[in-house]
């Protein structure tokens, strides 16, 4: 097999029941901005709206919003979207905003390699804001966290949960192995 190029994740597409009310939320609860919208034939011609957004000006779009999603849908496909934030003064602040905006299903976990708060879109895809912590520890792994704490007592708490923990070394020395490992450059 020949060898694969370079791959970087760019965005992801969700088919909606209600467009409209699906990019209202993203672009109030995520700050995402609307680029483009419009239709595009079905294999049947049958027109599908779509709904461009992103929070970068380099991305057209980040998240695509596709409308035809069945009411009757059994089981919901999408496991997580995942948005990274800057620090956990961000995270905090998010979590505070996510809860006095009544979103479902909110909550706030470590991994030991991340700290991340879980929520559900109004047709109850999940939702995930995090930051990475320096530390890696053994996957998977999710207890609660207590995000009304002091930033210096969420950040304690969650080290050293971490370093009792399985697997746990600083994330520099785990990175290096996968660089090894995939034979990437450290750039």
């Amino acid at each position: 097999m020949a060898e694969i190029p370079p791959l970087h994740f760019s965005h992801i597409g969700i088919s909606a029941h209600d467009l409209e009310a699906q990019a209202d939320w993203y672009k109030r609860m995520l700050g995402l901005f609307e680029t483009d919208r419009g239709t595009l034939p079905a294999d049947d011609g049958t027109p599908i709206p779509l709904i461009f957004l992103s929070r970068s000006p380099d991305e057209h779009h980040q998240v695509a919003l596709v409308g035809g999603r069945p009411q009757t849908l059994g089981f919901n496909p999408i496991n997580q979207m995942s948005f990274r934030v800057e620090n956990v003064e961000q995270l905090k602040r998010y979590w505070h905003i996510l809860t006095e905006a009544g979103v479902a299903d909110i909550r706030p976990v470590t991994h030991g390699n991340a700290l991340s708060v879980y929520f559900r879109d109004p047709e109850g895809n999940r939702v995930e804001a995090y930051i990475d912590t320096p530390w890696y520890v053994t996957q998977p792994m999710r207890v609660p966290i207590d995000l009304s704490q002091s930033i210096e007592q969420i950040m304690a708490a969650a080290e050293a949960h971490a370093r009792s923990l399985p697997g746990f070394r600083p994330l520099a020395e785990w990175r290096a192995e996968m660089v090894e490992k995939m034979g990437a450059s450290t750039s």
